[in-house]
């Protein structure tokens, strides 16, 4: 998942894992291996560490610990080709979307390992997160924060990291040493939205370690991500098409996107003070609302199907002054997701992989929108100022060839990837296939039957014989017309 709302800091989820020293497994030198928990997994994984040099032109320096957790086979007569996730964001951690993976992937389990490893500044892996008060968070928003003393002020708290050395070539490097010091001879691969560049630059340096490649919201390196205003527009013009062709929502609310307009002038003019309960801790909260906080919570809600059903009402109600459905869908979506990214991964990926690539033109014309203009960007521009950067060769983004089998999924409605970009990558892979789910959105693995189609692609290694007919049976559903649930 890409970075939703640019924020001051944001914490990872804290306590998902406990390590328990009760049962220890033989293993290769360098690499750590025991018995471990993970909340929201009901059974005992195998957990540990990996050795890897910070710098790998400079091994003999500052070492890293590279962390990793297996969800085992349920079958003793396993494949030895497991599944490895590679998460999005940039700043998500793997193992902290075990319970989540557990459940997506249940299929592929029955044959193989699924391996998770947190990519370098993330989850225990030296995580670069900054450390903020989360009531602060909240009463303050974008429009109100020096973004670039932010990323200044998160960069201060690692004096002795070089925050070059966190970039995506660098974490395939980790996780094939993960590999080699687990034995494995191939991976098969499922990346999810930056996961997705993860894995095509995965196949591009290490093809013989990869068996199979899955491809879920697709960016490849060609494109650069940061400035979501184009895209974003896009999925929210999709989503009032949708209202007008669904006669119970076009009645319900006849002029949605004055409406929108209408809530997004009046904050400009003047925030809101709203009071509210904090959605982690359920203490009193006055929260201001703001044209940019308003916009980032209604993009955020467009990155799933269930939520974006919820639109239409939470934006007519706030164009009566009621923010109460929109407090709701900030407090579903907003803090719950961006709890799981680790800020300073982030931006050493993005500062220096994506926006040194971006001129004044595309800027320019991601803010071409009414919806969120160039917000997106705009802030990425300044939180980079404040941060180390060293930008990649232009040969970065040179399209990835491949002959592996490669499977690349999209959602129509999708507000960050959008389906050609999926496109724009299967025109270098030779042996892939593209499938696009109608009403679906960011990556539908975990919101459509594609996570079967993932389990049956990695057992056959075809994408030719796969049975799409599930996704193409997608039908629309009906938007929420009221609070009492209507039209569901």
């Amino acid at each position: 998942m890409y970075w939703k709302q640019a924020r001051k800091g944001l914490k990872p989820l804290a306590g998902l894992m406990f390590m328990v020293a009760a049962f220890a497994e033989a293993a290769p030198a360098g690499i750590s291996k025991e018995a471990c928990f993970i909340d929201g997994v009901d059974e005992q994984l195998q957990c540990g560490f990996v050795s890897v040099p910070e710098n790998h032109q400079q091994p003999g320096e500052r070492r890293l610990r590279i962390h990793y957790a297996i969800l085992p086979a349920i079958t003793e007569a396993k494949k030895n080709d497991p599944l490895l996730i590679l998460a999005g964001g940039p700043g998500q951690a793997a193992t902290e979307l075990a319970p989540m993976i557990a459940r997506m992937f249940e299929g592929v389990r029955k044959q193989r390992d699924i391996l998770l490893i947190d990519q370098r500044g993330t989850g225990k892996s030296h995580a670069l997160s900054c450390d903020i008060e989360h009531a602060d968070e909240l009463i303050r928003t974008d429009d109100e924060q020096d973004l670039e003393q932010m990323a200044n002020d998160c960069r201060q708290q690692y004096p002795h990291t070089d925050l070059t050395q966190y970039s995506t070539l660098n974490s395939i490097r980790d996780f094939e040493q993960v590999r080699s010091q687990l034995g494995i001879q191939q991976l098969n691969l499922y990346g999810a939205s930056y996961g997705t560049r993860v894995g095509l630059k995965y196949l591009q340096q290490y093809p013989d370690s990869v068996r199979t490649l899955t491809l879920d919201a697709v960016a490849p390196p060609q494109v650069v991500i940061g400035p979501f205003g184009l895209n974003g527009s896009a999925a929210f013009q999709a989503m009032l098409r949708d209202c007008r062709q669904q006669t119970a929502c076009a009645e319900q609310f006849p002029q949605l996107q004055a409406d929108y307009q209408q809530v997004m002038e009046s904050l400009e003019t003047q925030g809101q003070l709203l009071e509210t309960k904090d959605p982690l801790t359920n203490e009193p909260l006055t929260l201001r609302m703001t044209a940019g906080r308003f916009s980032s919570v209604v993009r955020m809600g467009l990155y799933s199907p269930f939520t974006r059903q919820l639109l239409p009402y939470a934006i007519s109600q706030a164009s009566q002054q009621n923010y109460q459905p929109i407090l709701g869908l900030m407090g579903g979506t907003t803090i719950e997701a961006q709890n799981s990214i680790y800020l300073g991964l982030m931006l050493s990926v993005v500062c220096s992989e994506d926006l040194p690539r971006a001129d004044s033109q595309l800027f320019a014309s991601d803010a071409d929108n009414d919806f969120i203009g160039g917000r997106t960007g705009e802030a990425f521009k300044a939180m980079c100022a404040g941060w180390v950067t060293d930008p990649v060769d232009p040969a970065w983004a040179k399209p990835v060839q491949s002959d592996k089998p490669v499977l690349l999924l999209s959602g129509s409605q999708d507000p960050v990837t959008p389906a050609a970009w999926g496109d724009l990558a299967a025109q270098t892979l030779s042996n892939s296939r593209h499938l696009v789910a109608e009403h679906a959105s960011h990556t539908i693995a975990g919101h459509t039957c594609a996570n079967k189609l993932v389990a049956d692609f990695i057992e056959t290694a075809r994408v030719e014989t796969l049975d799409d007919s599930c996704l193409q049976q997608r039908r629309l559903q009906p938007f929420v017309l009221n609070a009492n649930g209507q039209g569901l």
